[in-house]
């Protein structure tokens, strides 16, 4: 068999002998035109994805082959999750090369965020990891926002080099590298979205001009984000798809928010004051008091408390507490791959989420 021959949807070289490896054609469809993966096929008729077995080691090790190359990178995060979205080891790949930053899913952000400083913490937020980038580009991918701005960009730095697309999963990067290729070559969906983490499987080159490529990378599969205690059916529950609309809780000390079962927000001190709550319009928010919240924990997960609907998916004593003040401003409490809450000045909380699960204090963005 040719070694030539890759599905258009994944870059997986094809094979017909094992249904369970990438890559995977029926015989009779191997030589067709433009042939993709029996996935890439369901993933994208019946927004199905089958395991396959990459882990974030293996797409390291793929993409630390990049850091000898010269070129640009383009290192797509998600704006709702830039720390669960944001790969430690991306110095590692990047070498020495310019980095162009683009946050997307901006359309899920309520419209009353201040994008200057969207930019500005995600600038300095990148830098905190070791990531000086060259520019900051807000976009959404899905709305077809900012990718005029982004091809600006890209063409402004990368001075006749490839262009390396990286970014976790989940985090938009097919449906971005579609809508470039739309707006550059005129053609639609080459490379398979879909929501689901972990389906791009090896590079895919676009040719930019006679000599540079765009390459697309495997999405990288993070271990910390709150994506991994679902199943796809809550993963669409706790991934936002439309603007987010603020929730405003009125919390008296001693009360407590919890964001389905899979984290809560215990409410210390501070006086009686709002927290305003920025999570997907689905997932359900339940106030209760801090003494009996670890009772209605243990015994409502799963009913009242959903994601997760089944309560022996989610083990209890694989949690932390994390304690936080506000301190003299407006802070945001991000739960990695759950959402956010803005609390004023002066506020004393503690959440409680999964071991693996990031909390995060940041300056407000609204």
């Amino acid at each position: 068999m040719s070694d030539e021959l890759k599905c258009i949807g994944c870059g997986a070289p094809l094979q017909s002998e094992d249904k369970n490896a990438p890559g995977y054609v029926p015989e009779h469809n191997m030589f067709r035109e433009d042939v993709i993966c029996r996935r890439c096929f369901r993933l994208k008729n019946y927004n199905e994805v089958q395991d396959v077995g990459l882990d974030s080691e293996d797409f390291l090790n793929l993409l630390s082959g990049l850091s000898d190359k010269s070129g640009i990178v383009v290192n797509v995060v998600d704006v709702f999750d830039f720390e669960g979205s944001f790969i430690n080891a991306v110095k590692r790949i990047v070498g020495n090369k310019k980095v162009i930053l683009v946050a997307n899913k901006m359309d899920l952000l309520p419209k009353q965020i201040n994008k200057r400083r969207v930019k500005e913490w995600l600038k300095r937020s990148a830098k905190k990891y070791g990531l000086e980038s060259e520019d900051v580009v807000l976009i959404s991918a899905e709305k077809g926002q900012g990718i005029e701005d982004l091809l600006y960009s890209i063409n402004k730095h990368r001075q006749q080099e490839d262009v390396y697309i990286v970014g976790t999963t989940n985090v938009g990067k097919s449906t971005l590298i579609n809508k470039l290729i739309e707006l550059s070559v005129g053609e639609k969906d080459v490379v398979t979205t879909s929501r689901f983490p972990g389906t791009t499987l090896d590079m895919i080159d676009i040719p930019l001009d006679e000599k540079s490529f765009m390459f697309d990378t495997p999405g990288i599969i993070q271990s910390h984000q709150m994506t991994h205690f679902v199943t796809e059916k809550e993963l669409k529950l706790i991934m936002p798809k439309k603007e987010i609309k603020q929730r405003v809780y009125q919390l008296n000390e001693g009360q407590t928010l919890f964001f389905g079962g899979l984290a809560r927000i215990d409410y210390v001190s501070g006086g009686k004051r709002p927290l305003i709550c920025f999570f997907s319009n689905e997932l359900n928010i339940h106030r209760t008091k801090t003494e009996k919240a670890n009772d209605l924990w243990k015994n409502h997960i799963g009913d009242l408390l959903t994601p997760p609907h089944d309560p022996n998916q989610f083990n209890m004593s694989e949690m932390k507490a994390v304690r936080l003040e506000t301190g003299k401003e407006k802070r945001d409490v991000m739960i990695s791959g759950l959402g956010f809450i803005t609390i004023d000045a002066g506020a004393k909380v503690i959440v409680r989420v999964p071991k693996n699960v990031d909390v995060i204090l940041r300056n407000s963005i609204l």
